[in-house]
C-alpha cells in the first residue's frame, strides 16, 4: 500500500516537471522571437521638416555706455534693472580736475586775445609811421630809404598780429576742448532702456586713454528679442529669411516660443574643420519671460506639405521576415519604385510601390496608384506591441 502511494506521488512529481519545463521552453520561445510588425496607417496631414540649433537670447539692441574721459567716479544715478530714458543723468565723473584746467584755458585765452590787441595796436601805429614819412617824403624832409623802413615795420606789425590772433584761435580751440571734457563728465542715457549690466562703482577710476571704458549696457527694447544661433553649412541651404522658428529655454522647459528667421549672415565660421554660419532669429517677449543670455534650443521650420497622404518613415523601411529569394524577387519586379510599403490584408502582407515625395521628420509624403487614406500598413514592431505578433513555441493541448 505504501509502494503504490509513493508510485503515484512520483508520477505525478514527473508529469508536473514535463509540464512547467514544456509551459517554460515554449513561453520562452515566444517572447524571444516577438512581435513580427505593428500596424500603422496611411493618413492624411501636414509634414514639417525642421533643422536644429542652439543659440543664445539677446535684445535686438543694446548700448554699451562708456566715458570719453578718465576720471573718479563721483555719483551713479542708475543700477542694475533701471529704467531710463534718452537723456537722463546716470553717472557722473568728478569734475575738480576739469574745471581747473577749464579755468586755466580761460586764462590762456584771455592772455592770447591781449596779445592780439597789442598786436593790432602795433600795426595801427606802423601804418601812421608809415604813411608820416609817405608826406614828409614828397616834401623833401626825409629820405626815401626812411620810408621804406617804416613801411618794412608796417609790414612785420601785421605779421606779427596775424601770429597773435593764430595763438588767441588755438586758446580758444584750448578752451572749447576743455569745457567739451568737462561736460563729458556728465554721463547721460544714450537711449531709451533698461540697464542690464552696471559695471562701475563709486569711487572706482576709470582710464579712457585706450578706449573708452564700459560703464553700463543699457537694453534697447526687451519686449523684443534675438537668438543668435550657428548652422552648420550642410543645412545653411535650407534656411531663408522669415522662416517660422520654435524654441525652448531651460528656465520653461514644457512651453514653446515661437519667432523668425531674421538673417543669414554670409560670415562664416570655422571651429575643428566645420563651417557654420551665424542666423539671427527675431522672438516676441511681450510677457519679459525671456532674459538676456538664456540658452535656446531652436527648431528652424525649413518645409511644410499640407493635406498630404503620408506614412511613418519607419514603414518605407520595414522588410518581412521572409526567406531571402522571396524578399529579392520582389525587389527586382519592382526595382523601379521610389518606395515600397507592405499593406496589411488579412493575414497577409501584400507589398505596394510608392513614390516618396516631401520627407518630414516623422513621416513621409508618399502617392502612387492603389494609396488610399486608411490602408493599414506594417511597420517594424514596438516593445510591448500585442497585434499582430508572430510566436513560434510549443503547444500542451
Amino acid at each position: 500500500m505504501t509502494f503504490g502511494r509513493s508510485f503515484w506521488i512520483v508520477g505525478i512529481a514527473i508529469i508536473l516537471l514535463v509540464a512547467g519545463s514544456l509551459w517554460f521552453f515554449s513561453s520562452k520561445s515566444l517572447d524571444d522571437t516577438g512581435p513580427a510588425y505593428s500596424v500603422g496607417k496611411v493618413e492624411r496631414g501636414d509634414i514639417a521638416s525642421s533643422v536644429s540649433a542652439t543659440g543664445t537670447l539677446s535684445p535686438v539692441i543694446t548700448v554699451q555706455v562708456g566715458s570719453q574721459v578718465s576720471g573718479t567716479i563721483q555719483h551713479l544715478y542708475a543700477d542694475f534693472n533701471s529704467r531710463v530714458k534718452k537723456g537722463d543723468l546716470i553717472a557722473q565723473i568728478d569734475p575738480a580736475l576739469f574745471q581747473a584746467r577749464l579755468a586755466e584755458a580761460e586764462a590762456n585765452l584771455k592772455s592770447a586775445r591781449a596779445g592780439s590787441d597789442k598786436a593790432w595796436v602795433g600795426v595801427l601805429d606802423a601804418k601812421r609811421q608809415w604813411e608820416r614819412l609817405q608826406r614828409l617824403q614828397q616834401q623833401k624832409l626825409v629820405s626815401e630809404s626812411d620810408v621804406d623802413i617804416a613801411k618794412f615795420a608796417y609790414d612785420t606789425a601785421i605779421v606779427e598780429h596775424k601770429v597773435k590772433e593764430a595763438t588767441a584761435a588755438q586758446a580758444r580751440a584750448a578752451r572749447d576742448r576743455e569745457k567739451v571734457n568737462l561736460a563729458y563728465t556728465l554721463i547721460y542715457a544714450p537711449i531709451d532702456g533698461v540697464v542690464i549690466s552696471r559695471d562701475v562703482d563709486v569711487g572706482q577710476t576709470v582710464a579712457a586713454s585706450l578706449q573708452a571704458p564700459t560703464l553700463f549696457t543699457i537694453a534697447q527694447d526687451l519686449t523684443r528679442m534675438q537668438i543668435e544661433t550657428e548652422v552648420d553649412e550642410a543645412f545653411i541651404g535650407s534656411i531663408a529669411e522669415q522662416q517660422p522658428v520654435q524654441f525652448t529655454v531651460f528656465a520653461y522647459q514644457n512651453r514653446k516660443f515661437t519667432g523668425r528667421v531674421a538673417q543669414v549672415r554670409l560670415n562664416p565660421k570655422v571651429e575643428a574643420g566645420v563651417v557654420k554660419y551665424n542666423c539671427i532669429i527675431h522672438v516676441d517677449n511681450k510677457d519679459l519671460a525671456l532674459k538676456p543670455g538664456m540658452t535656446a534650443t531652436v527648431s528652424i521650420e525649413v518645409g511644410r506639405r499640407e493635406n498630404i497622404l503620408m506614412v511613418p518613415n519607419t514603414a518605407l523601411r520595414f522588410v518581412p521576415d521572409w526567406p531571402a529569394e522571396q524578399l529579392k524577387g520582389i525587389r527586382n519586379k519592382m526595382k523601379r519604385a521610389e518606395g515600397l510599403i507592405w499593406v496589411i490584408q488579412g493575414e497577409n502582407l501584400q507589398p505596394l510601390p510608392v513614390t516618396i515625395g516631401f520627407v518630414g521628420e516623422k513621416e513621409t509624403e508618399i502617392s502612387g496608384d492603389g494609396v488610399e487614406e486608411g490602408m493599414a500598413i506594417a511597420v517594424p514592431p514596438k516593445r510591448g506591441d500585442s497585434e499582430h505578433k508572430r510566436r513560434f513555441g510549443l503547444s500542451l493541448f
